[in-house]
């Protein structure tokens, strides 16, 4: 099967479901000029991070996270998001996707429009006080480091560090994961994009779906259980996908044209 048929198989997938989810992970922000944690240039080849990213040193010594973590996420925050993300909300406001499962932590998906996005590993735009929950914009948080406090504290009673709203290393994924596996078991396709599948309880959600797409550059852990995979860039596919939508007015009965 070439691409285009691949295209054009994914466009029928979509059309017959009456529910479908999409899993995004780290390769869908790579065309948006984010490195792939894990991959060449990623956080993870500029600093330790299971040092500066866990959440037991967090505790004991939330400095180290301040000085040597807190610059790179916030590098994240000024990325825009690329094709992939703008076509995924297009499909949400066309009712042809419900829901995005990421598990990323650079907002994209709701720069670009998505609305129901569950966010596994958190996000970026706020942080919290780890003793009593008070909770502080991110740009709060950088004006406390960038006037010294380091760690930044809730200036309330009980002194408390301020922590990101995204997970660490050693963190509970959010109650809202098992909303996730819900709403995969109740749907007819998931399409995974970006992602490798390697990180647990998320690569668990495919066993959930009767019908996986899986879109990515390179092996993933349930090849095996996808009715199709398309290795290319994400932002590819989608461009591609949503011409395809757009020949075929057929497909947007649920709630109106692609925008």
């Amino acid at each position: 099967m070439d691409s285009v048929e691949k295209i054009s198989k994914l466009a029928d997938l979509l059309a017959e479901s009456k529910k479908t989810m999409v899993l995004t992970g780290a390769g869908i922000s790579t065309e948006s000029g984010i490195p792939d944690f894990r991959g060449p240039g990623g956080l993870w080849t500029k600093v330790d991070p299971m040092l500066v990213f866990s959440a037991d040193t967090f505790i004991y010594r939330p400095e180290i996270f301040y000085k040597q973590g807190m610059h790179l996420l916030g590098a994240l925050r000024g990325a825009s998001p690329n094709a992939a993300h703008h076509v995924l909300a297009e499909l949400e406001r066309a009712g042809l996707v419900d829901a995005v499962i990421t598990q990323n932590i650079d907002g994209l998906h709701q720069k670009a429009g998505s609305h129901r996005v569950y966010e596994l590993h958190g996000h970026l735009r706020s942080a919290s006080c780890i003793k009593c929950g008070h909770m502080i914009s991110w740009e709060g948080l950088e004006e406390l480091v960038l006037a010294g406090q380091i760690p930044p504290r809730h200036g309330g009673q009980c002194r408390g560090v301020y922590k990101p709203d995204c997970v660490f290393f050693g963190d509970s994924l959010p109650p809202e994961f098992y909303d996730c596996c819900r709403e995969v078991s109740q749907s007819g396709l998931l399409v995974v994009v970006g992602s490798s599948l390697e990180v647990s309880p998320v690569n668990y959600l495919p066993e959930l779906c009767k019908n996986l797409v899986i879109i990515n550059m390179g092996e993933t852990m349930a090849d095996h259980q996808a009715v199709l995979k398309i290795e290319a860039l994400a932002g590819e596919v989608f461009t591609a996908l949503s011409g395809v939508l757009k020949e075929r007015g057929h497909f947007y009965p649920k709630t109106g044209q692609l925008a």
